[in-house]
């Protein structure tokens, strides 16, 4: 059973930041592709979080393959701590989950090849962007739904 809310995957970039939305059955992800990493950064993200009643933030962690923090891992906690700040601050109750993205960014760009959107298009890197949000919270929609914790 549905509560209306949706949950969002994001995909943080030092350029851009990826963005996906579930439905509110929570079973599938959509691309909402991607919002500048500038100053309009988080009035951008909190802005969407409103508009499509989010309760559940994804953050895609990025760790290395031998599960170690890079400095993109601590770029995103970061990020996730400024995000967190502005939901308080905007009175907003989303709950922020970090989940391993290890790959993401490697299989968005091998879908977009079996698409056979032409190449020039796939270079495209705020496509990408959207599409690893999307399977970051796909896979964390796919995982909570196997484990019984959504």
């Amino acid at each position: 059973m549905s509560d209306n809310t949706k949950y969002m995957g994001l995909d943080y970039g030092e350029k851009r930041v990826g963005i996906s939305v579930s439905d509110e059955n929570k079973k599938y992800s959509f691309n909402r592709e991607f919002v500048l990493n500038d100053k309009n950064l988080f009035t951008n993200i909190l802005d969407i979080i409103r508009s499509e009643k989010i309760s559940r933030i994804i953050i895609g962690l990025p760790v290395s393959l031998k599960n170690e923090k890079t400095v993109q891992t601590l770029m995103s906690e970061k990020f996730s701590e400024k995000l967190n700040d502005h939901l308080i601050s905007n009175n907003i109750a989303a709950e922020i989950i970090f989940y391993d993205e290890r790959l993401t960014s490697r299989i968005a760009e091998e879908s977009l090849m079996l698409t056979g959107i032409k190449k020039r298009k796939r270079k495209v890197k705020g496509l990408i962007d959207g599409i690893s949000a999307q399977i970051i919270l796909q896979d964390y929609l796919d995982s909570a739904k196997n484990t019984g914790s959504s």
